[in-house]
């Protein structure tokens, strides 16, 4: 008999849903929200209001799109924690009203777990996943973190940001450039016709496997103060290098403790998660890491480095699988760790 588990998530700005049946993605609907954009960032509040308005017709998009009725869901995934607390209750609340109304299994997810997850996702039985266990180089807006991954329940955090995370340093570093929210795209598309040896800027000196960006920050922030002050157009004419110098900074951070990991661990399998492994330079570094040393890299779809509502749906498939049920007096987490 078939598993048919839909998955929801509403974490941050992104209300999502998707349906998995036996492992394979049948459907993904995301609805983004603008509303945030002329505020520099994510207002909560906001946020919620749009997941309210939204969750509705994207699981009613979604369920279509799968070509499948309520009344099949063998489970209902949703995402439980970190993530803005209003907009994870908007998530939580409806999966727990779909649940009790269709008499089926509820599921609660770690949205870092369903990160990581999220090379699991199939289109096809012939989809290649990773074998473990693996190393996974998660990066997002709120999280910097290296991950032994032994089992899809048994993942141990070997180090992570102790203060900003590199989606972070990004995004704030563009506002500071003039760049539209999110920064981190825009930094992207302009790296690519800059010099990343034009500047240079701090780096962290941290022990272990910890990593920290605030120094990279604040050093940005005085380069651009002090070049301003003599030339009030130096951002403007020096867009692209300052965005490749940036990038490549960071890039530099991330994948020095990654080759501490993989020394650590003697994993043979590297994989990167999270909405900064769109960014195009961290992708093509993983790639070029791996194969100088023989190692595996999985390097996931675009459509599932962001919030998504299919890494929840497949990470939920597990958890079904080993009839880890969520109670319906469980409630959000603003944070959680994997």
């Amino acid at each position: 008999m078939s598993i048919t588990v839909l998955g929801i998530e509403s974490s941050c700005d992104d209300t999502s849903a998707a349906v998995i049946r036996d492992g394979i993605l049948l459907s993904n609907v995301i609805a983004s929200q603008s509303v945030h954009e002329e505020y520099g960032g994510v207002v909560p509040e906001l946020a919620s209001r749009a997941h309210q308005q939204n969750i509705v017709p994207v699981v009613a998009s979604a369920l279509k799109r799968a070509g499948i009725d309520k009344n099949e869901l063998s489970a209902i995934a949703f995402t439980r924690g970190p993530g803005l607390l209003g907009s994870l209750l908007v998530g939580t609340s409806f999966a727990k009203g779909l649940s009790l109304g269709l008499r089926c299994p509820l599921v609660d997810v770690n949205h870092l777990h369903g990160h990581v997850l999220s090379h699991f996702i199939k289109h096809n039985e012939d989809d290649v996943v990773p074998e473990y266990p693996f190393l996974t180089l998660l990066v997002s807006g709120g999280n910097s973190q290296l991950i032994l991954v032994r089992a899809y329940n048994d993942m141990e955090i070997l180090g992570q940001t102790i203060d900003d995370a590199a989606g972070e340093a990004f995004d704030k570093c563009a506002k500071v450039m003039g760049l539209p929210y999110p920064g981190g795209p825009h930094i992207d598309r302009l790296a690519a016709e800059g010099d990343a040896s034009r500047f240079q800027f701090a780096k962290p000196r941290i022990p272990g496997l910890d990593y920290s960006f605030s120094g990279l920050k604040t050093s940005f922030l005085y380069t651009l103060r002090d070049a301003v002050a003599s030339d009030p157009d130096f951002v403007k004419a020096n867009m692209a290098d300052l965005a490749a110098s940036l990038q490549r900074t960071i890039i530099e951070i991330l994948m020095q403790k990654l080759e501490k990991a993989v020394k650590l661990t003697g994993v043979k399998t590297v994989a990167i998660g999270g909405g900064v492994s769109a960014n195009s330079g961290v992708r093509q570094a993983v790639a070029d890491f791996c194969k100088a040393r023989g190692l595996k890299a999985f390097i996931p779809e675009r459509a599932f480095t962001t919030d998504n509502a299919a890494m929840v749906a497949i990470a939920g498939y597990y958890k079904y699988l080993d009839g880890k049920f969520c109670r319906y007096d469980e409630v959000p987490f603003a944070r959680l760790t994997v």
